[in-house]
């Protein structure tokens, strides 16, 4: 008798049409069934952000016709794919879930906002096995070939060991061709952050408008780190926890007067 395939989410924040998420899907097309839900629309930077003050239209599509993938564009957020590939699309709960490959980094710091990473968390909180990858270019001509044998590899060990219980992996490719990346580092995600300014202007009528900048700050200096890794032409794999609680601090704020 036969093995049965895996049953694979894919979704990401940059749009179903992305390249990125397209290099994914035919990666996933080796290894098992896949089922595509995904922004129509980019969705960057929009963090855990669901919607439920608008309505959600998710629509059959079909990007390239000789893909045998079942595909679908929702008008809403990663987070609204996963919950609607979850909940409404899919007949049983996927064995996987991937997201990306997403134009630019999610490392350290920059895993709080990454729409990314929020659709893996999603599937991560009912107990899909889920990992989100991104590539440090945000070039719509971007490669992500080096990136495919790293993925497949990556997805089959996930598929066949699972993860820890509340445990997803963040992974980040370094913008480097196939054969100058030394390999894979698990690494803990880098103290580092962003010291942002806004570039502040006037529209033809008059109104103040502002565009977010910012400057990305890593006085971490150490080197088991996401991104001392990339730096040195290293894949990172950080293992993420959906669980926000401070462990640590409980002890401290029991002793405070309440």
């Amino acid at each position: 008798m036969s093995k049965k395939k895996p049953l694979i989410l894919v979704t990401n924040d940059d749009g179903i049409t992305a390249p990125g998420i397209r290099t994914l899907i035919e990666v996933m097309n080796t290894i098992g069934d896949v089922c595509v839900v995904a922004p129509d629309t980019p969705q960057s930077a929009m963090g855990h952000a669901i919607t439920i003050n608008d309505t959600l239209y998710c629509n059959t599509v079909k990007v390239h016709e000789n893909e045998p993938q079942k595909e679908y564009s929702c008008s809403g957020t990663p987070v609204d794919c996963v919950k609607l590939a979850v909940n409404e699309i899919l007949k049983r709960k996927p064995d996987l879930c991937v997201s990306g490959i997403n134009h630019g980094s999610n490392s350290s710091i920059n895993v709080i906002y990454s729409g990314t990473m929020s659709a893996a968390v999603e599937a991560g909180t009912i107990g899909i096995p889920s990992i989100g990858f991104s590539l440090l270019d945000y070039s719509l001509e971007a490669d992500f070939t080096p990136c495919k044998k790293f993925i497949k590899k990556m997805a089959l060990e996930c598929l066949e060991k699972g993860l820890p219980k509340g445990v997803v992996l963040n992974v980040n490719f370094p913008k480097l061709k196939e054969n100058e990346i030394k390999g894979v580092k698990v690494c803990r995600q880098a103290d580092a952050h962003w010291v942002e300014t806004f570039d502040k202007r006037t529209n033809p009528l008059g109104k103040d408008y502002y565009w977010l900048t910012g400057e990305f700050i890593n006085e971490d200096k150490g080197e088991d780190t996401d991104e001392w890794a990339l730096k040195n032409g290293y894949v990172s794999v950080v293992p993420v926890q959906f669980d926000l609680t401070a462990h640590h601090a409980i002890r401290t704020i029991n002793s405070w007067d309440f």
